[in-house]
């Protein structure tokens, strides 16, 4: 019955349709690295109010927000998920750690190998072995470590490799990008992605905002593989949405509270955390201590909690666009892209950025 109402909706709302939220992208506009200063990112300013368009930096935003505006940044942290090493056998392993939230001391993971895998298979990084204990439906696996969470934590520090997008030099990371593909704030270690809105913010930034009356609040959403997992429906609302871990801590809650009606989310994670806790009135409701979220946001979805966001420029056909244009509308949306695209503004996680601001 549910798939028959989605098939119905899908069929009379072309915003319903996969293939609406494409876009020609040159490639010279996917940005390979971040521009030298965080802050210098080249900025779109889109008021939906009077429906106008400003071209300015990140610097700038001190001059563009005012002191009624609140910024909820997530500050879950980048960790080296990726390892290289080797099967008993010789032959080379790549194990793609999903999570570091663990259930009976074992995590989730994707394993890279030639030849198939099975349950009790061990692999090797130097002094950490990795080993098998179940092999899921989805093709993932849950694997048990031969260290416990703070040596192991330490481990992937100095071994492990940052998970850069596949979209980004193929994926293959290298030293620069332990800092740069990090925000200055991140401090709950637990993302396998960054959140990119926030790469923009420097200290400088938060201070100069900080003066100009704008205040800051911090949650915590764990970034998961499923960000990068692309929409195959051509109806959209067949889409399985991939769940994230999140969480508030008090003072932040209160803080976030306190400036209900003004909040500006830092990225598609922040928002996603504001309205899985808002109400239809955009009341932000008591989380447990950790909480699972997979809300998906599109046109036709209203957005409750926030008066503006921040966000970089998102890949054609995927769920963060289709985000942005619950904002905006669809068209709006694809007409801003536009825009960026004629003023040679940088795409993707190193990219430049935009701020919607609705009131």
């Amino acid at each position: 019955m549910l798939r028959i109402m989605a098939m119905q909706n899908f069929e009379n709302n072309i915003d319903l349709e996969l293939s609406s939220y494409d876009f020609e992208l040159p490639s010279e506009l996917i940005a390979e690295r971040p521009v030298v200063g965080r802050q210098n990112s080249k900025l779109l300013v889109y008021r939906v109010k009077d429906n106008s368009i400003e071209h300015r930096n990140y610097y700038d935003l001190p001059e563009i927000l005012d002191n009624r505006h609140h910024l909820v940044l997530n500050q879950s942290k980048v960790f080296p998920c990726r390892l290289i090493g080797q099967k008993q056998t010789g032959g080379k392993c790549e194990v793609f750690i999903l999570s570091l939230i663990d259930l009976d001391e074992t995590y989730p993971a994707l394993i890279k190998t030639r030849g198939k895998k099975h349950l009790g298979d061990v692999f090797s990084f130097g002094d950490l072995t990795v080993s098998i204990c179940s092999i899921e439906e989805d093709g993932s696996f849950r694997i048990k470590f031969n260290m416990q969470r703070a040596e192991l934590l330490e481990f992937l520090e100095t071994h492990g490799e940052i998970p850069i997008p596949p979209y980004i030099r193929s994926g293959v990371a290298d030293e620069s990008d332990k800092e740069d593909y990090q925000t200055t704030y991140a401090s709950e270690v637990g993302s396998v992605a960054a959140p990119t809105a926030g790469l923009h913010f420097t200290d400088d930034l938060f201070k100069n905002l900080k003066e100009n009356g704008v205040d800051k609040s911090f949650v915590t959403l764990h970034v998961g593989a499923g960000t990068f997992k692309p929409v195959v429906t051509e109806s959209i609302l067949e889409h399985k949405m991939h769940s994230e871990f999140y969480g508030i801590d008090k003072v932040n809650l209160n803080s976030i509270r306190e400036n209900q009606g003004n909040l500006i989310a830092v990225g598609t994670t922040s928002l996603r955390v504001l309205e899985s806790l808002s109400d239809e009135n955009g009341y932000i409701t008591d989380p447990s201590e950790l909480e699972s979220t997979d809300i998906f946001l599109y046109p036709g979805k209203k957005v409750n909690s926030i008066a503006g966001l921040i966000t970089n420029f998102h890949l054609p056909k995927s769920t963060l666009l289709m985000l942005v244009s619950s904002l905006i509308g669809r068209e709006k949306a694809l007409e801003l892209y536009k825009v960026a695209i004629e003023n040679k503004y940088r795409f993707f996680s190193y990219g430049d950025g935009m701020i919607i601001l609705r009131d």
